[in-house]
């Protein structure tokens, strides 16, 4: 496993953390994470010899952790620009295991789907051969 190439491209779900807080419309956030899962696999495809599912799998964990982690943290100001989420929400005192509960599931599907696109891209992308 190539951890420093995992934690490198979830700076991705980083950046996304904070921009879904405020800058990036719920309505176009769908297609920048499908630029970023195309991005990533494709990274993983050319760069790693192996385990691309578990690669993919555990980038989308790390950005679960960071959208989990800032999306609690900054709550008020991320209910301000994402009402329609908001609305899901429960009326209860429970809102932070909420979200984590909600994270952990995002963690586990949306990891299935990088990690396929990951496998996928290894198997459209020729990967660069070492020079001799």
């Amino acid at each position: 496993m190539n951890w420093k190439l995992i934690f490198q491209l979830s700076m991705f779900g980083l950046i996304m953390a904070f921009g879904t807080i405020s800058l990036i419309p719920e309505k176009v956030e769908f297609i920048f994470w499908l630029f970023i899962s195309i991005a990533v696999a494709y990274v993983i495809a050319k760069v790693c010899t192996g385990k691309y599912f578990a690669h993919g799998f555990f980038v989308s964990g790390l950005n679960s952790v960071y959208l989990t982690t800032t999306h609690t943290f900054f709550y008020t100001s991320y209910s301000t620009h994402h009402p329609d989420m908001s609305k899901m929400m429960p009326a209860g005192g429970y809102l932070i295991g909420y979200m984590i509960g909600i994270g952990l599931i995002s963690a586990i599907v949306f990891g299935l789907f990088q990690g396929l696109f990951a496998l996928i891209a290894s198997k459209l992308v020729k990967q660069k051969t070492p020079l001799q």
